[in-house]
C-alpha cells in the first residue's frame, strides 16, 4: 500500500492530555507534508488547528473522551461547540457505564443526540460532519462488540471506532471484522496500539476504513512512494 493511499486514511491523533499546542502546530505541518487525512485533537485545540490547516486537512475533535460518562446533554453541548470552532470530524465515546449496565435504549438516545446535534451544527455551517462512536472493545465481551456496533449504527454515526486508546488495550483485527458483521452501512475507524505500516496494513486489509494513530509520521515514513 503506497504512502498517498494510506495517508487518506489516517487519523492522526494528539489527544493525550500532556500535548501542547506546539505539538498541535507541528502536526499541522506534517499533516499537510504528508497529506494526512485528518488531525485529531482535544476540544482546546480545534480552533488552532483548524486556522492551521486551512482546508489542507481536516480537524477531527473528540468529545466526551475518554469514557463517554458525561450526562447526553453535556456531550451534545461539547459537539455543537467544537463544530462551532472548526471541526469536521467528531470521535466521541458512546456512554459506556450505562452499556455496561445494560441500558441500551438509554445509550440508543446518547448516540442519536450527539451525533444529530454534530451534523446539525455542520448544516448550519453549510458542510457534512463525519461522526465516530468509540465503543472501547476492550472494555467488551464479543457479544457486547456486536451489541454496541449495532447500537451506533442505529443512531446514525458514520463509523464504529474501536477505542480511545487510554483502555485496557488497543484494537484488534478480530474487533475490526466483529465490528463488519454486526453492521451494514456504518465504516470501522481502528485505533488503539496501530504504530507501524505493516500493522496499519493489516487494519486496512481486515477492512477498516480509517487509522487512528500517534505514530502517523512514523508509519508513513515506512511506506512505499
Amino acid at each position: 500500500m503506497r504512502r498517498g493511499e494510506l495517508a487518506k486514511l489516517i487519523d492522526y491523533a494528539l489527544v493525550k492530555p500532556t500535548h501542547t499546542l506546539a505539538d498541535v502546530e507541528r502536526a499541522c505541518r506534517e499533516v499537510v507534508e504528508l497529506r494526512i487525512g485528518a488531525l485529531c485533537v482535544l476540544p482546546p485545540f480545534v480552533r488552532y488547528a483548524s486556522a492551521a490547516l486551512a482546508g489542507r486537512g481536516r480537524v477531527c475533535a473528540v468529545v466526551s473522551f475518554p469514557f463517554g460518562a458525561d450526562p447526553t446533554e453535556v456531550k451534545v453541548r461539547e459537539a455543537e461547540h467544537v463544530v462551532g470552532e472548526g471541526a469536521d470530524e467528531i470521535d466521541f465515546v458512546i456512554n459506556l457505564p450505562l452499556f455496561k449496565s445494560g441500558r441500551y435504549e438509554e445509550v440508543l438516545r446518547d448516540i442519536e443526540a450527539v451525533t444529530h446535534a454534530a451534523k446539525r451544527a455542520g448544516e448550519r455551517l453549510g458542510k457534512e460532519i463525519v461522526v465516530k462512536a468509540i465503543i472501547e472493545t476492550g472494555y467488551l465481551t464479543p457479544e457486547e462488540v456486536v451489541t454496541a456496533s449495532r447500537l451506533v449504527e442505529e443512531g446514525g454515526a458514520d463509523f464504529v471506532k474501536t477505542c480511545t486508546g487510554f483502555g485496557p488495550r488497543g484494537a484488534t483485527l478480530d474487533d475490526v471484522r466483529l465490528i463488519l458483521s454486526a453492521v451494514r452501512r456504518a465504516r470501522v475507524k481502528a485505533a488503539g496500539g496501530i504504530s507501524t505500516y505493516e500493522r496499519a496494513v493489516e487494519f486496512v486489509r481486515a477492512g477498516a476504513s480509517r487509522i487512528g494513530t500517534s505514530h502517523a509520521v512514523e508509519i508513513l515514513s515506512s511506506a512505499p512512494h
